[in-house]
């Protein structure tokens, strides 16, 4: 077995993903084999990672995505084996080792998890093969101790495989001390005996003012501290995993364009934004419920949803349709991609009641189609091209329905020799199951020029390349990444 690692979060949202990230592209540039791991994640924005053998992908957190490109390697499902995605408020689908497993509610999931631990051990097993170094990445808190008993992604998962954890505290929210003393004071001896040390992330201003800080998490839980991160600038042009960041993101200043995202309340996969969020000349704003679409926005697109008919009712809720129908009228364009093609519609059914107890709902009837629910998936990473713009592209599906209509005859991409998507008569109707669709430089640049923004193509993927550069380099520096990778076991 490689040697591994675990880090743990006082909370969500503390920057594991980042940290992660970051210490497995600095174990890369220091010559090793590094792997990530992440028992068990819950999101919505989703990768496909290849099956060998299998024609079909399978599903894993695209945080575990992006650390697999920050260790140089493909991702694998058994980088990620247990993925929730969230249908409802108490509710998620559960995937296991790339697959569909099932549907539970929050408290029958606590129920399954002891049947979990076995495929999370199982990939366990396989993630680590010829690797030297994995980096786990926990999932919340460890101090969640009410859950502990049936725990998959946190200590329960460490002390079986017996990997060290270093705690992470978020600063930037406040009370880190606190937070940090209080999961010593509350986390059972077996679990605490676990922990190597801490680290303190997202600092802003003179490291220096947290000594007594230090001297006081020492104190109280003897335990090492391995270093202060500063806010890593970097990260901001990573792909953002969960949808807590969006609660974050402000319009910047005024630009060419001006791209409007309604924030739909089971978004998936909106990092499918981030191509155009890097481009100099755009501007994304992500509209969060209760405010209007802006008017000056030249394009809108509408990302995909776990639950395309829950979305759309919320989506007719806000007003969001009067305003597209407006921005439709004053010539603007639209996108929808995945969820948000088949909102585009005259009607989303699901017979089979696969999202929930509401099986049909009216669509926004600005492309000339209609989407079924089905219960086989499509997941698969593809290569395709564009059609209006005749330029090669690569993505992925990840979708249930199948949708049909006079616009299909005019799809927006050809995948595997067979048409995608559809376009209004007009042009500035689009819609694609294809996500990932921005993120080809040439494509990304036609499209723009189309809107009427010149110059842009920024090269995206060497982008993301550097900003995990820049993100190691500042962990070497500002950790003791020395006694971090020494510790691993």
């Amino acid at each position: 077995m490689a040697k591994a690692i675990m880090l743990q979060g006082t909370g969500s949202d503390v920057g594991k993903t980042v940290l992660v990230a970051g210490l497995c592209r600095a174990a890369k540039k220091r010559g090793l084999k590094v792997r990530p791991f992440k028992p068990q994640n819950m999101s919505n924005n989703a990768a496909v990672a290849d099956i060998p053998g299998v024609s079909s992908g399978g599903e894993i957190g695209r945080a575990q995505w992006l650390q697999a490109i920050a260790c140089g390697v493909p991702p694998t499902i058994h980088m990620n084996p247990v993925l929730l995605k969230p249908q409802t408020d108490v509710g998620a689908q559960v995937v296991v080792q790339g697959k569909v497993f099932g549907e539970a509610r929050a408290r029958d999931y606590q129920a399954l998890k002891g049947r979990l631990m076995d495929a999370v051990l199982d990939s366990w097993a396989k993630v680590g093969e010829g690797a030297d170094l994995v980096i786990v990445e926990g999932a919340g808190s460890p101090a969640e101790i009410n859950l502990r008993s049936r725990d998959i992604a946190n200590m329960g998962f460490a002390t079986r495989a017996g990997v060290p954890v270093i705690l992470v505290g978020d600063i930037d929210r406040g009370g880190v001390i606190a937070s940090v003393a209080g999961t010593h004071l509350i986390l059972p001896e077996e679990d605490r005996r676990m922990i190597v040390g801490y680290l303190i992330n997202k600092f802003r201003g003179d490291v220096s003012l947290f000594d007594d800080g230090i001297e006081a998490i020492e104190k109280f839980t003897g335990w090492r501290c391995f270093g202060i991160v500063p806010w890593l600038k970097a990260a901001a042009r990573l792909p953002s995993e969960d949808s807590v960041v969006l609660e974050r993101l402000a319009s910047g200043q005024r630009r060419a364009l001006k791209i409007a995202v309604p924030v739909l309340p089971r978004i998936a996969n909106f990092d499918d934004l981030d191509p155009l969020k890097a481009e100099p000349q755009v501007e994304v704003v992500f509209v969060p419920p209760g405010q209007r679409l802006p008017q000056d926005a030249g394009l809108v697109v509408i990302p995909g949803s776990k639950s395309t008919i829950g979305d759309l009712v919320k989506f007719r809720e806000n007003g969001w349709d009067r305003d597209l129908a407006a921005h439709r009228k004053r010539g603007g364009h639209i996108v929808g991609i995945c969820g948000g093609f088949q909102m585009l519609g005259h009607s989303v059914r699901d017979p089979d009641g696969i999202e929930g107890s509401v099986t049909e709902t009216q669509g926004l009837g600005l492309l000339d189609v209609e989407t079924v629910m089905e219960s086989e998936k499509t997941v698969r990473n593809v290569s395709a091209r564009s059609v209006p713009f005749d330029l090669p592209l690569e993505g992925y599906e990840i979708h249930l329905g199948r949708t049909t209509g006079p616009d299909t005859l005019r799809p927006s991409a050809v995948i595997n020799g067979v048409d995608d998507g559809a376009i209004s008569a007009d042009g500035k109707v689009l819609g694609s199951y294809m996500h990932g669709l921005f993120s080809a430089d040439a494509f990304r640049a036609k499209f723009l020029e189309s809107l009427g923004v010149k110059g842009g193509g920024i090269d995206y993927r060497a982008e993301v390349e550097r900003a995990l550069d820049e993100i190691a380099a500042e962990l070497e520096t500002h950790l003791d990444c020395d006694a971090i990778f020494g510790l691993a076991r």
